[in-house]
Formats: structure tokens, C-alpha cells, sequence
């Protein structure tokens, strides 16, 4: 059982509530304490601009860019680039959309399900348009640097603060006005600007960072045949038997034999690429054993953690946990999801080198000459992910294993190899870069908190 005091105070500034797990909120009580000690603190409304959400409309969605704009959900708003699962958007059926259109500098909150992700729009997303689950805040640079709200908005005490405000037991939510609440320490002028300019220099090179990706996807889709869709085709059961003998329509081996036969042999199997067979390989299922203490523990994430722009730290497995050094992850290697949303491939960089992660990720453990960045930009193509999908199988969650995965057949273009190596290994530094410089800058803000506890 859990057990705290608190102050008379405390119940009459936030109308008489008196629910445990409002006042014993980790954020809130860190809050109060510090400003009880003399920290001195504003509201979030104060300190900007406006805090408001999109309209409630019926959302159109479209198949042809033409005719849409990049959407994006609460859910995929974290992302290193959301722009890789954004639907389109209808222009014609979709109203307000100056407001519901993001903008360079912006800050995203989500506001329902999961509450309190928070991001910063870049100028590669300021034409995307948000979900109405997202609260915006348009900050007032006279007042306090974005940069600086950003980071604080990103800290684990303002997360934890933000929890407090929840209301609904089916789909939990937070108001604009109330998110405008959130009291914002006011620390001195200099401490703000130099955690602004982190959160401005990280925001830089994610901006680089994906324009560097982009640019080995698209240099290696103009060498790659275009996979078609919606296609039928009749199979021979003597041509499916090649393939693993899978007999389901979805599984398409015209497709995948069009495809290759096209490349003109220039292809090789992964393992190959990779040296040996037992480097493409997904550890056995565990029992995992949880720790409070980060000292004593090793971060584990999910495969969609992996995804996120900046991976939170909030889970640890034990460092005694046993064969707790098959679960980690190393700088370079490659991370592909072998369950429910196939197609899902991550590259782990300097940042994420040493943590844990669940055994539902196939490992592909680079070779000396470390061909994993050209893998990675294939498997980030269109077809790519779509040859990815082929090998899925299962009739309720979605699987592949390691074995499809190592002896997949990865095209190889020599005049371009070097070019999509470079580019996507700095890519992937940039984006390491970035999140040192975020979490430095949260970092500062959590300590100038910690002096005042």
C-alpha cells in the first residue's frame, strides 16, 4: 500500500479533489514541492501563444496525391517520420484546413488514448495535417523559447503531471484548456535559451537526417522494377512448391518471380551478405524480469518503441535476468518486426546501442564489411516492404521468421552501393545525434527541478 501527506493547500487550489492518485502523481508532487520551495512557476497558457485542437469532422481519405494531403494520427505522430505510414487526406471534403494544417514549430500533444507524446514539427512536416486527437500549441517566442517548452512538455515531470488531468474510463482525454494549466517552471533566461537551442540544433538534424534517407530510397527505387497491384494471376501448385510450398492467394509468387527475373541475377541472399546464417536470427521467448532501478537495469523497448523519434526509457529488465545479453541490441544492426504489423524495420543507432528489446524482433547482426545500411534502404523502398508482406502468413496476427529473412534475396547494384551506404549510415548518426542533444536538454530541465525537491 501506498501512503503520502499533503498539504491543506494543495486540495484547495485544485477544487477539493481528493483522489489518491492525483496527489500522489510523481510530476504533480515534484511541481508542488518545488514550487513550495520557491521555484517559481506560470501556466502554459500564459507562457504561449494559443493551445487549441482541430474540429470533429468526418474524415475523407484518398488514394491519389492529387487529390489529398499527408494525415497523421496521434498514433503516428511519433515516428522518426510519419510521413512513411501517412494517409492522404481528401482536399475537397476536408474543412478548416488552415488549422488543422501543422506548422513549422508547433508543438503536438496527444490528447486521447495514449495522453501526453509530444512533438516538435519540423519544416519537412509543416504541410502534413493533424488528427483532431492532437492538441496544438503555438508558442510566443517573446514570451518563452519553444525550444524551451518543447523540452519541458518532453520531461518525464511534466508527462507524469499530465496524467492528473485525465478524464473518461473508456478512452481517457485532456482539454486544451485544461493542458493550458500545466504550470511551466520559469528558469533563468540563459538556462532557457540553452536548452532551447538543443532542442532546435536536434530538430536540424532530424530534418537532415530524413532528407539523407529519402534520398537513398529514391536513389534505389529508380533501379528497382515496380511491383503492380491488384493483380490476379493463376499459379501452378508446381511453381508455389518453390516457395516454401505456401498455397494462399495472398501469397503471390508471379509477383515476387516477375520481380527478381527482372534484376537479371543480381541478387543475394541476406545470410550471404551477412557471413553466416546464425547472424539473422530472433532470441527464444522469456521471462521477463522487471526492475524500478535504471542502475540495476537495462532499457527495454517494444518494436514500435523503436520507431519513435526520441525512444523513452520508462521499462528496465534486470541485469540479472537470465540470458538477459540475448535480448540486446547493438549499434548497426538491423530490427525487423516478425509479428502483427509485418513490414515494420528499424536501424539501431549510437543512442539505442545496448538496450533490450522483445523477442518478437528478427536480428540481423552486420558483417565487417556491414552491408546493413543497404539492406535497410531496400527494405524502406515500396517494394521492399511489399516483398516484406509476402512472406507473412498466420490467419489472426501476422507472422514471419528468421529463417524467410535470411535467405530473402536482397538486389544488388555496385554503381550505387557506396552512395546508399553513406547516406543512410549518416543518416542514422544524425538521427543518434539528435536524440543525445533532446535528452540533454530534458535532462537539464529535470535536474534545475531536482534542486528544488
Amino acid at each position: 500500500m501506498k501512503f503520502t501527506e499533503i498539504k491543506s493547500n494543495s486540495i484547495l487550489s485544485n477544487n477539493f479533489i481528493l483522489k489518491p492518485n492525483y496527489h500522489m502523481n510523481y510530476g504533480k508532487k515534484r511541481i508542488e514541492s518545488s514550487a513550495y520551495k520557491g521555484l517559481h512557476f506560470d501556466t502554459l497558457s500564459n507562457v504561449t501563444a494559443s493551445i487549441f485542437t482541430g474540429g470533429i469532422f468526418k474524415r475523407v481519405f484518398v488514394e491519389d496525391k492529387e487529390y489529398g494531403y499527408p494525415y497523421i494520427s496521434a498514433t503516428h505522430m511519433m515516428n522518426t517520420n510519419p510521413l512513411d505510414v501517412a494517409k492522404l487526406i481528401s482536399k475537397k471534403y476536408t474543412p478548416r484546413l488552415e488549422e488543422m494544417t501543422l506548422k513549422t514549430n508547433q508543438i503536438l500533444v496527444s490528447c486521447a488514448g495514449t495522453i501526453g507524446n509530444v512533438r516538435l514539427i519540423t519544416s519537412d512536416l509543416s504541410h502534413v495535417v493533424g488528427s483532431q486527437d492532437i492538441i496544438r500549441v503555438n508558442s510566443d517566442n517573446t514570451k518563452m523559447p519553444y525550444g524551451y517548452i518543447y523540452a519541458y512538455l518532453a520531461s518525464k515531470t511534466a508527462y507524469n503531471f499530465m496524467q492528473s488531468y485525465i478524464y473518461g474510463s473508456v478512452v481517457p482525454r485532456i482539454e486544451p484548456k485544461t493542458l493550458g494549466n500545466l504550470p511551466v517552471p520559469i528558469l533563468p533566461e540563459e538556462k532557457q535559451q540553452q536548452i532551447h537551442q538543443l532542442i532546435v540544433d536536434s530538430a536540424n538534424l532530424r530534418v537532415e537526417a530524413n532528407k539523407l534517407l529519402k534520398e537513398a530510397v529514391e536513389l534505389m527505387e529508380s533501379y528497382l522494377p515496380k511491383i503492380e497491384n491488384d493483380k490476379i494471376y493463376v499459379v501452378s501448385i508446381k511453381d508455389r512448391l518453390k516457395f516454401n510450398n505456401r498455397l494462399e492467394a495472398n501469397f503471390d509468387t508471379k509477383q515476387i518471380s516477375n520481380f527478381y527475373s527482372k534484376l537479371e541475377n543480381q541478387n543475394i541472399e541476406l545470410k550471404e551478405i551477412s557471413n553466416l546464417s546464425e547472424r539473422v536470427f530472433t532470441p527464444n521467448i522469456f521471462k521477463r524480469v522487471r526492475t524500478d532501478n535504471p542502475e540495476n537495469g537495462v532499457p527495454f523497448l517494444s518494436g514500435s518503441d523503436l520507431l519513435n523519434q526520441y525512444p523513452k526509457f520508462d521499462s528496465y529488465l534486470s541485469r540479472n535476468m537470465k540470458n538477459i545479453d540475448n535480448y540486446i541490441l547493438r549499434k548497426d544492426w538491423l530490427a525487423i518486426q516478425d509479428a502483427g504489423t509485418i513490414g515494420y524495420i528499424s536501424y539501431i543507432n549510437e543512442f539505442l546501442d545496448g538496450v533490450s528489446a522483445t523477442n518478437n524482433l528478427i536480428r540481423i547482426v552486420p558483417n565487417k564489411e556491414n552491408w546493413n545500411p543497404y539492406i535497410y534502404t531496400f527494405f524502406k523502398t515500396n517494394s521492399g516492404q511489399k516483398l516484406l508482406k509476402y512472406l507473412e502468413f498466420g490467419s489472426v496476427q501476422k507472422h514471419i521468421d528468421n529463417h524467410q529473412i535470411s535467405s530473402f534475396k536482397i538486389p544488388i547494384f555496385n554503381e550505387i552501393e557506396k552512395d546508399i551506404k553513406a547516406k543512410t549510415a549518416l543518416s542514422n548518426d544524425k538521427l543518434a545525434e539528435a536524440c543525445f542533444k533532446e535528452n540533454q536538454a530534458i535532462n537539464l530541465i529535470e535536474k534545475e527541478i531536482d534542486a528544488w525537491q
